[in-house]
């Protein structure tokens, strides 16, 4: 199994404040583990405050009023970087991991840098922290009903969920995306 690329929609067993109703993108999962960034979950501070923060002068730019989001529960003091691959070369960050044709991530600071000059991609999605499973946490979790996984094979779906849709609606973007209502889900799994 590799999740990589898909989304994790939580069920609503999770109860966890970290994870409840959220849209995780795998970024990589593999048999060392998954990690993954929370996409609508915001934190509490603005993208201009962060380049403030980490002594930034921007050029003004739309995307300085956008939240940075909470990313997930591990290493809350560093930034991961979601962005679309199609308006900026990816190769040119010192530390990008593609994730497929149209995302990658970057953990570098040169990617905030750019984008301050309005250099750096047109799409991106600023985390801090990430989501982090160990060697078969993942599988396990998924065995026991407690997340969805979302292959949204078509980029404009990827996109939209990820960079244009606002958080309030990326919960229920995904469930659609699968077919599905909360409204028809159960919290437990049950056996015939």
């Amino acid at each position: 199994m590799n999740l990589t690329g898909q989304f994790l929609i939580a069920m609503p067993a999770i109860t966890d404040p970290y994870f409840s109703k959220t849209v995780t993108y795998i970024c990589t999962h593999n048999q060392d583990g998954a990690m993954g960034v929370i996409i609508n979950r915001c934190a509490d501070i603005t993208i201009a405050k962060l380049f403030q923060q980490i002594q930034l002068e921007p050029e003004p730019t739309p995307l300085l009023k956008q939240s940075v989001h909470f990313g997930g529960p591990v290493q809350t003091e560093r930034g991961f970087i979601l962005h679309d691959i199609m308006s900026a070369p990816h190769d040119e960050f010192n530390s990008t991991i593609v994730i497929n044709n149209t995302v990658a991530l970057t953990t570098s600071k040169d990617i905030l840098e750019a984008t301050a000059q309005n250099k750096g991609p047109k799409k991106m999605l600023i985390a801090l922290g990430y989501a982090g499973w160990t060697a078969g946490q993942l599988e396990n979790e998924l065995a026991q009903n407690a997340w969805l996984s979302l292959d949204a094979n078509n980029p404009d779906d990827v996109h939209a969920l990820i960079f244009d849709k606002a958080d309030y609606e990326k919960f229920d973007c995904a469930m659609r995306l699968m077919g599905l209502d909360l409204a028809n889900l159960s919290d437990v799994a049950g056996h015939a």
